[in-house]
């Protein structure tokens, strides 16, 4: 089977697009995917130092609780007196204000004097390393430490209860016996308490029990991710966990409430735990699949007591990534098929000077020595045809006087044909013009003719009538409605019109002030202040002076309708940035225009005023401001007013 040049041409060109797309493809969707979830890990590293943060803010408040309490000239002078009551009664005040958990005072030696929160049990040894850590330093600690139940029962049965979570099964968590955790994790600050002769007389210790207390999470949550959701869910989550159990999070189960007692997969534990080393990855988080970061959080000592979590939903970026995908596929397709287009057009251009080679000789061969190829490339393909001329030239030596008169013939009746063709154009133009200038006229006299009667006779008939009120008030409803066409047949007629300007060189700052002064009476009984910034500078230009101040006219009077009892009309005239034309801007403080209809002002029979507007002088401006070559925009904002900016051409 024989297969044409085009078709060839055309199935190469086709097998290089379909590789390159197939290979674009390949690269491109990959990169895409690792590009959109590389963002999205990167800024989950982000939120986790923001979460730090946020954890260590927490810490610095507690810290700066107890520190200023125990500098309190009260705490020195009731340790001093062992009044123990006036220490309850001051302490429980703290503790309940800045809503601490724990707010217990030792004497120097760890014994404890008063606990804010259970004032009934004291006298025995704190055992805790930060205690110790305080007496030996002298000085303001805070960390996080993990308080046994029978310690935090001391502090307040309440507080017991607060810690307790029952552990929940949790899949891909590490095997573990439990299934009560009962002991807290607690960020506690401990401060010493000096007498007037900086001896050290006691500890303050102040804390706060993390276990179901969302305030830090919710708070990163909000910080960070400011409550975005996804298809009805949290997008970001915040978690603390106490070893590798949940015990503040926001993480939602699958029946909405808080995953408090989950735990977290093994995997992870060895990591953030096990080895101390922050992960960063994607991980399975409840029952739903997160772009996440852990790390670990230490006690006084530096020992691993917890996590800190933070994680995204991979769902909104998994979609991200495959719209993109599908939009990157899209555009790689309708350029395989732009591509397909340019081949066949290139193919076109390469075999189109062989088939008009072929088809020449085949007339030559029929007897038709006139025949010329005209291809002006300079490849092989060029000089087959300049030899082909050359060819036909000669064989038409014979016979040349004979084909001179034929041409000379055919050129003749060729112009002639043109000439009538030309002379029919013109015609069918001109009676184009006169039809509708027939018809302007007939609108004019048809409609303006009877309207006038109708307004007239209504007149005469308002006058004559006296008696019955409710007839006159129709009636007057009629004369308007009649006046209102009137005004619609005239506009119409002159939007119709479009006679060409008539210009001559003018200064376009008189032109506003003449405008401005046809206004003056209006301008003073609607209370409006007017301001002018008129640029001396500017230098006459050529306009039709008249349709020029139509513009102005229609603008002006739009704006002082949009003020109907007081504002502020500000007329501006300058020189434009490029310089190469004058600006007019024109701004009022009215009402304004909707955002929906700043795109149809310029539109015919378009009007914002109701009944009061025929829709029609916005649209004549417009029109003559494109026949002087400018331009002309608006700007505007429902309240505060609208600006409309004319631009002319100053050459």
């Amino acid at each position: 089977m024989r297969i044409s040049l085009k078709s060839q041409l055309i199935l190469s060109f086709s097998i290089v697009i379909v590789i390159g797309f197939v290979l674009s493809g390949i690269v491109g969707i990959r990169l895409i995917g690792d590009t959109v979830i590389k963002n999205a890990q990167n800024k989950v590293r982000l939120d986790l130092n923001s979460a730090r943060e946020v954890y260590r803010e927490e810490c610095d408040y507690i810290k700066n609780i107890t520190r200023f309490t125990a500098i309190r000239f009260f705490m020195k002078d009731a340790i001093l007196e062992n009044d123990r009551e006036r220490l309850k009664l001051e302490l429980r005040k703290i503790r309940e204000k800045e809503s601490l958990d724990i707010l217990t005072l030792t004497d120097e030696n760890g014994v404890v004097l008063v606990r804010a929160r259970n004032p009934e049990i004291f006298g025995d040894s704190l055992d805790e390393d930060i205690i110790d850590s305080v007496l030996s330093q002298k000085q303001v600690l805070v960390a996080t430490e993990i308080v046994r139940r029978d310690n935090l029962a001391k502090e307040g049965k309440d507080l017991v209860e607060q810690a307790r979570i029952e552990i929940i099964p949790t899949p891909k968590a590490r095997d573990r016996a439990e299934t009560v955790e009962t002991s807290g994790m607690v960020i506690k600050a401990a401060a010493p308490v000096f007498d007037y002769d900086n001896n050290m007389i006691g500890v303050l210790i102040g804390g706060r029990l993390l276990n179901r207390d969302y305030e830090i999470v919710d708070k990163v949550k909000d910080i960070v991710y400011r409550g975005e959701e996804y298809k009805g869910k949290d997008i970001g989550t915040t978690t603390i966990f106490q070893d590798d159990l949940r015990i503040s999070t926001n993480v939602r189960r699958t029946d909405g409430e808080r995953a408090i007692g989950t735990r977290v997969s093994e995997e992870v534990y060895n990591r953030v735990v096990g080895e101390g080393i922050p992960w960063v990855g994607r991980a399975f988080v409840v029952n739903e699949w997160y772009r996440t970061a852990y790390e670990p959080i230490k006690n006084i000592n530096g020992d691993i007591i917890g996590m800190l979590y933070v994680g995204m939903l991979e769902a909104p970026y998994i979609d991200m990534r495959n719209r993109v995908v599908f939009i990157f596929l899209g555009i790689t397709l309708l350029n395989v098929i732009l591509l397909s287009i340019i081949a066949n057009i290139v193919a076109n251009r390469i075999t189109r000077p062989i088939k008009d080679l072929v088809t020449a000789t085949d007339k030559v061969a029929a007897g038709d020595l006139s025949q010329r190829i005209h291809i002006e490339s300079k490849n092989e393909i060029g000089q087959l045809a300049d030899s082909f001329n050359q060819m036909t030239a000669e064989l038409e030596k014979t016979t040349e006087n004979y084909l001179e008169l034929t041409r000379n013939l055919e050129e003749k009746v060729r112009e002639q044909a043109l000439e009538l063709c030309a002379a029919q154009d013109q015609l069918i133009q001109s009676e184009k013009l006169s039809s509708l200038g027939k018809l302007a006229a007939g609108i004019a006299h048809e409609i303006n003719n009877p309207l006038t009667s109708i307004l007239i006779n209504s007149h005469l008939i308002s006058e004559k009538l006296q008696g019955d009120e409710k007839f006159r008030e129709n009636l007057e409803l009629i004369i308007d409605e009649t006046s209102r066409c009137s005004k619609i047949v005239e506009g119409l007629l002159e939007f119709s019109r479009q006679t060409p300007p008539e210009k001559r060189l003018a200064d376009i700052n008189d032109i506003i002030e003449k405008t401005l002064l046809l206004f003056e009476s209006q301008i003073i009984i609607h209370n409006v202040e007017v301001e002018k910034k008129l640029d001396a500078r500017i230098p006459k230009i050529m306009v039709d002076i008249g349709k020029i101040e139509q513009v102005f006219t229609n603008i002006v009077l739009n704006a002082l309708e949009a003020m109907p009892e007081k504002g502020r009309l500000t007329v501006e005239s300058r020189i434009s940035t490029d310089k190469k034309s004058v600006e007019i801007e024109i701004s009022d403080t009215g009402c304004g225009i909707p955002k929906e209809a700043l795109g149809k002002i310029f539109d015919p029979f378009f009007s914002t005023k109701g009944t009061k507007g025929t829709g029609l002088g916005l649209s004549i401006s417009y029109g003559i401001v494109e026949q002087h070559g400018g331009t002309i925009e608006v700007k505007s904002e429902v309240g505060k007013g609208s600006t409309f900016i004319v631009l002319l051409p100053i050459e």
